[in-house]
C-alpha cells in the first residue's frame, strides 16, 4: 500500500489523518500478509491512489463512483471504469461511450483508458481499491469503504457545485448522504449490459453533467477519448 506521502498533497490535507486511523492500519496489515502469500492484488501498488494523485481535491467538479477494481490481468489501473491503452475495452465502459456518442455525438476512439477525464476533473473512485485477481470483491469490507466515504464526505462538506454520479444501487447507497442541495446528484441504473437498457441509455447525463458545469461559471467537460 502506498505511504501517507503517496496520497496527493491536496488529499493529504483533507484525508490524511485517514491513514493513521486503526482500520487503515489494519488494512494494510490484511494487504501485506496477503501478498506475502504471493497473492496477485490489483492494480500495482503504485497505482493504487491513482484516482486521487490525477484529480487533487480543489480541482474535482464530477464525482463517478464504481465499487471494485478488474480483477483480471492488466485492467485495474486506480480509475473506476478505466482500463489501460491497449486493454480491450469492458461491457460497462462500451456502454457508457455508447451514450456518450448518442447524447454528444462524439465519436469514440475505442480507448479505454479514462486519464484525460481525470486530468480534467473527474474523480474516477471506486468504493474498493484494490482486489485479489481473479476474484471480485474480495476485499471488499476490509477498510477502503470506510476511506472513500471520508474522501466523499470531505468533497460534500468542503466543495460545493460538484457533480455526483451514481451507476446502480451500490454507488446510489454509498452516496445517500450526499446533500443535493449544494451539489447536482445524477442517478441512474448501472451501465452494465445487465441492467443498461433499464434507463442508462437515453438518460443523456453527459449533456446534463457539462450544462450544469457552465452554469457555474466553468468548462465543459471534453468526454471525447
Amino acid at each position: 500500500m502506498s505511504k501517507a506521502g503517496e496520497l496527493h498533497p491536496s488529499w493529504q490535507a483533507v484525508i490524511g489523518q485517514e491513514l493513521e486511523q486503526p482500520y487503515m492500519q489494519a488494512l494494510k496489515a490484511f494487504l501485506t500478509e496477503e501478498k506475502s502469500q504471493q497473492k496477485v492484488i490489483f492494480p500495482p501498488g503504485h497505482l493504487i491512489f491513482n484516482a486521487f494523485n490525477h484529480t487533487p481535491f480543489d480541482q474535482t467538479r464530477v464525482v463517478i463512483i464504481g465499487q471494485d477494481p478488474y480483477h483480471g490481468p492488466g485492467q485495474a489501473m486506480g480509475l473506476s471504469f478505466s482500463v489501460p491503452q491497449g486493454v480491450r475495452v469492458p461491457p460497462s465502459l462500451v456502454n457508457i461511450f455508447k451514450e456518450i456518442e448518442s447524447d454528444l455525438g462524439i465519436a469514440m476512439s475505442g480507448s479505454g483508458d479514462l486519464t484525460p477525464w481525470a486530468e480534467q476533473g473527474v474523480l474516477l473512485l471506486n468504493a474498493t481499491l484494490t482486489v485479489e485477481q481473479a476474484k471480485a470483491g474480495s476485499h471488499q469490507k476490509k477498510g477502503w469503504e470506510q476511506f472513500t466515504d471520508a474522501a466523499i464526505r470531505a468533497l460534500n462538506e468542503q466543495r460545493s457545485g460538484l457533480v455526483f454520479v451514481l451507476w446502480g444501487s451500490y454507488a446510489q447507497k454509498k452516496g445517500a448522504f450526499i446533500d443535493q442541495n449544494r451539489h447536482l446528484v445524477l442517478k441512474s441504473v448501472h451501465p452494465s449490459p445487465l441492467s443498461a437498457h433499464r434507463g442508462f441509455f437515453g438518460l443523456r447525463q453527459f449533456s446534463t453533467i457539462n450544462q450544469y458545469l457552465q452554469q457555474q461559471g466553468q468548462q465543459p467537460i471534453d468526454w471525447s477519448l
